[in-house]
């Protein structure tokens, strides 16, 4: 191992006891939600105008009953993600205290965007400022004011609100998984309110609501993008638009998902999402050089006031006087359950990515990451669209309104080169378009397994099912009636699970509670440990600096690490075990061999009822001897490591040089921790 790098970490004890150790399917999530799937896919495509008029009987329902719920939830999302992250609780990391991110900067951030967005940022970013310009909410249209209304509103249904969401299910699934060590799935974070019952129907049902919302979310991403590329096609080479066409391409797009589906995150997800990001700036600068980029810069400034300055109002406005019910089902409430939808998909995602991240790290990131390109990506394209329209072009704004696929390559083709600049958004789109659907595949593969451990994937063949699934759900409602009954089915999937998230909401808050108890715990306990050290003898305090000292300028070997363990570290555990069942308590000293250093990790356990137990483990690892340490001939270039872990992770200390009491005493101090936690935690 590397000088620097982290040890590798233990196989943990977890809580999830059920967890398998291979993968394989969840029989009920996987039959039930694929059944429900096919059979909704192929009544659509059966009797297309009778599923038209149910979807649009239930929409006019949601949207009388529950359109302020969805205001207000979407509300509360937000406020519970950033007072988590600015609390205390912010520093709480995904995963293990030790752990450290598996990406860089540049590619998680790529992967944080190109995961929640897809196509349809391409399809509205054009789409929705002409069309608030043209129609809007309230005031009159063509103005000044409806202007800027066009912007801040399409800012406001792609801004910080949708993304909390993707936030709140991302830190809840990456703590429960990397943390707790339960799968990394939507029904683990509900193990803080029903405990060890996740692993029955009660959990089972909870992913199947989480597969069929997500399931209809990307659907609405990949139906967008199929209608929106066969245009472009159509634009480019004159292949005709229709249904015949659509099936094409979401065939294409379903076997370009499948292949980097399975390639992975590493090989297929992360390279189509950095490639993705750098291709859309290019784009973003092609259209702003030939526009006018002063303008725009003050467009875009002009956009950010805007958007903070209103957004308190905005948030919360649910038009109760003069409701325009129209509008807010093809806009506020369709992108509300829209991004409520994709939140397990999304979520699981970027905790799948985020492994190693604070919470405060991963919400900033969250929020602000993604959201800066997209305010960016609408502020040019955007604004550039509206002085279009505002200078005399009322075809160009009534095609953009009207048929909003055509809208993005019709700005295009106000710009020299377009030939250039047309295919290369057709390019950025089916790029958009497959990692939209090969993250979804990846994720819903995962939600209906049953995955040995957190950081492995579904079977292939599963995610092989849910690319073609998807794409069959996506023909299914463009059949029913295009754009808008994807959008009308959105909002019916997005409702209950909504509900779900306030479960996941209150269980992730009482989980971080028990951590602050843990601190608590730490902080209370610490003088007892502290008074021990200071009662000791004058004579043992001079040995005790001597061996302090000679430990710390020593880098021992493999023969010392066995030494170690032979007369210190295994005596030390197994009296320690032995005095605590003479007095009543259920302890147990294991051990095994750790393959890649070739010594033996040790582990302490006690049993503490029906509250977490006690682990105290000693796991070796091997690093290079340091560049400042001094150097004796002949002496090795690694030195062993026996690092302290307990049920939390790393704790970040080596114990090797410890005599036996001292080990002893270091047991004791982390165990009276625990216990003054177990004390605190309600």
């Amino acid at each position: 191992m590397e000088s620097g790098q982290r040890p590798a970490e233990p196989v943990p004890t977890t809580t999830a006891d059920s967890v398998p150790t291979r993968n394989r399917i969840n029989p009920l999530v996987f039959f039930g939600s694929s059944a429900l799937i096919v059979a909704l896919s192929v009544w659509a495509i059966i009797t297309p105008d009778g599923a038209a008029n149910a979807i649009g009987a239930v929409v006019e329902r949601i949207s009388h009953g529950f359109g302020w719920y969805y205001f207000l939830a979407a509300t509360l999302f937000l406020v519970f993600v950033v007072f988590i992250a600015v609390s205390r609780y912010g520093k709480i990391k995904l995963g293990p205290q030790h752990s450290t991110p598996d990406y860089s900067l540049f590619a998680w951030a790529a992967m944080l965007f190109a995961a929640g967005i897809g196509i349809d940022l391409m399809f509205f970013s054009v789409a929705g400022p002409v069309t608030h310009y043209l129609a809007p909410p309230e005031g009159d249209p063509e103005t000044i004011e409806a202007a800027r209304q066009g912007i801040v509103w399409t800012l406001f249904h792609y801004g910080i609100t949708g993304w909390a969401m993707y936030a709140l299910m991302g830190m809840a699934l990456g703590y429960f998984a990397f943390r707790y060590r339960l799968p990394l799935s939507i029904r683990s974070a509900l193990f803080p309110l029903i405990g060890q019952r996740i692993h029955g129907r009660i959990g089972d049902a909870v992913d199947l609501a989480a597969v069929i919302g997500t399931i209809f979310g990307i659907a609405v991403s990949l139906g967008i993008g199929v209608v929106q590329l066969n245009f472009g096609l159509n634009f480019l080479f004159d292949v005709p638009v229709g249904t015949a066409a659509q099936i094409a391409l979401i065939t294409v797009a379903v076997l370009m998902a499948t292949v980097s589906a399975v390639a992975g995150v590493d090989k297929g997800i992360r390279r189509l999402s950095e490639l993705n990001v750098v291709l859309a700036i290019g784009l973003m600068i092609y259209v702003a050089i030939y526009e006018d980029p002063i303008e725009l810069l003050n467009g875009l400034v002009m956009n950010i006031g805007d958007y903070a300055s209103r957004f308190p109002g905005m948030t919360m406005n649910t038009f109760a006087y003069d409701p325009p019910t129209e509008w807010l089902n093809d806009w506020t409430l369709f992108f509300w359950a829209w991004w409520i939808a994709w939140a397990p998909f999304v979520g699981l995602f970027l905790a799948r990515i985020s492994r190693g991240r604070t919470i405060r790290q991963f919400v900033s990131a969250t929020l602000v990451v993604p959201f800066l390109f997209t305010l960016s990506f609408l502020s040019i394209f955007g604004n550039s669209a509206l002085s279009i329209v505002r200078g005399g072009n009322t075809e160009f704004g009534e095609t953009a309104m009207d048929t909003p696929e055509e809208g993005f390559y019709t700005l295009l083709d106000q710009y020299p080169g377009v030939t250039f600049s047309a295919g290369l958004a057709t390019f950025v789109g089916l790029l958009f378009y497959v990692t939209s659907a090969d993250s979804g595949a990846l994720v819903m593969g995962n939600f209906t397994s049953r995955l040995g451990s957190s950081a492995t994937d579904a079977s292939r063949w599963v995610r092989i099912f849910w690319a073609a699934a998807t794409g069959l759900l996506t023909l299914a409602m463009l059949l029913v009636g295009g754009v808008d009954a994807l959008t009308s089915a959105t909002i019916i999937m997005g409702l209950p699970f909504s509900f779900v998230m306030f479960m996941v909401m209150w269980g992730l808050y009482r989980a971080l509670r028990v951590e602050r108890f843990r601190e608590d715990a730490i902080r209370t306990s610490l003088p007892s440990s502290l008074s021990e050290r200071t009662t000791m003898e004058p004579r043992s305090v001079h040995r005790s600096w001597r061996q302090r000292l000679a430990r710390v300028m020593s880098y021992p070997d493999r023969h010392t690490a066995d030494r170690f363990v032979e007369q210190v570290s295994r005596p030390a555990l197994h009296e320690v075990a032995d005095e605590l069942r003479e007095r009543g308590a259920h302890a147990s000293v294991t051990e095994g061999m750790v393959d890649t250093v070739g010594l033996p990790h040790l582990e302490l356990r006690i049993r503490c009822g029906d509250q977490e137990d006690f682990t105290y483990r000693l796991w070796p690892s091997e690093s290079s001897v340091p560049s400042f340490a001094p150097r004796r001939l002949g002496a090795a270039e690694k030195y062993v490591r026996y690092e302290v872990f307990l049920s939390e992770g790393s704790q970040e200390y080596d114990v090797m040089g410890y005599s036996k009491e001292q080990l002893i005493g270091d047991v004791l101090d982390q165990y009276e921790r625990h216990l003054e936690f177990l004390r605190l935690t309600p």
